[in-house]
């Protein structure tokens, strides 16, 4: 079977700390739509469908040319996880359309994303052979060696050392929300005991600047995105 990789992105309409923030205006336009445009720029994929029960953000796609899969109820509640939403956009998108081989996974709430990072990592899933690649950035201020637990006032070192220069620290990374590729194989496989399993057992990374990707989960990130973008420093 030929290769087809397809970018999912995720817009579900329920959101405890901003209601529909998928389709909030930033800079003019509805936040999906910045994301609709970088997984169409991507030379690494072939073609992009929507997942959402929200109609606003079904109304933007359509608009922008863009497939939209009805997510049902069950896939859209607060307890519903991404990799089932993304199994059933994948089932519903290859009966209408073609078998699916690679899946980029996008969140609609993530406006700004480091240039060219979908390919940077479906290319990297399909050189390297993994299951899984998930983009990432180094942990900054907020490492684990200068983090406390606080017993009333008292503070105690989540971990112990004596390390006063950043310089020092293990070098450490976390998920920026930018993009995650799996492969199809990968991602229909489920585990009672293990939420992660659609990741497979060889999982990679391939690492932005820190701050490169803006996450929208409150108005002050919205703020910031807002700036990047009218100043011109919007990453595609």
């Amino acid at each position: 079977m030929s290769i087809h990789r397809l970018a999912v992105i995720l817009a579900r309409a329920g959101s405890k700390g901003m209601p529909n923030k998928n389709v909030l205006t930033i800079a003019g336009r509805p936040m999906i739509a910045y994301t609709i445009d970088q997984a169409r720029a991507a030379d690494e994929i072939d073609d992009v469908c929507v997942t959402t029960d929200a109609p606003k953000a079904a109304e933007v796609a359509r608009a922008m040319g863009v497939l939209v899969i009805d997510r049902p109820p069950e896939l859209a509640s607060d307890t519903a996880t991404v990799d089932s939403a993304v199994r059933h956009a994948v089932e519903c998108y290859e009966k209408i359309r073609r078998p699916v081989t690679h899946v980029a996974i996008l969140y609609a709430n993530v406006p700004i994303r480091p240039a060219g990072i979908i390919d940077r990592a479906m290319r990297h899933l399909i050189k390297s052979a993994a299951d899984s690649v998930r983009s990432l950035a180094p942990v900054t201020k907020q490492h684990p060696d200068w983090l406390h637990r606080l017993d009333g006032d008292r503070m105690i070192q989540y971990r112990k050392n004596s390390i006063y220069r950043r310089q020092d620290l293990e070098r450490l990374y976390y998920h920026d929300g930018a993009v995650l590729v799996v492969t199809r194989k990968s991602l229909f496989i489920t585990s009672p005991d293990d939420n992660h399993a659609f990741l497979g057992a060889d999982r990679r990374g391939v690492v932005s600047e820190s701050g490169s990707a803006i996450d929208i989960d409150g108005p002050e990130d919205a703020r910031i995105a807002e700036a990047i973008i009218r100043f011109g420093k919007q990453s595609s």
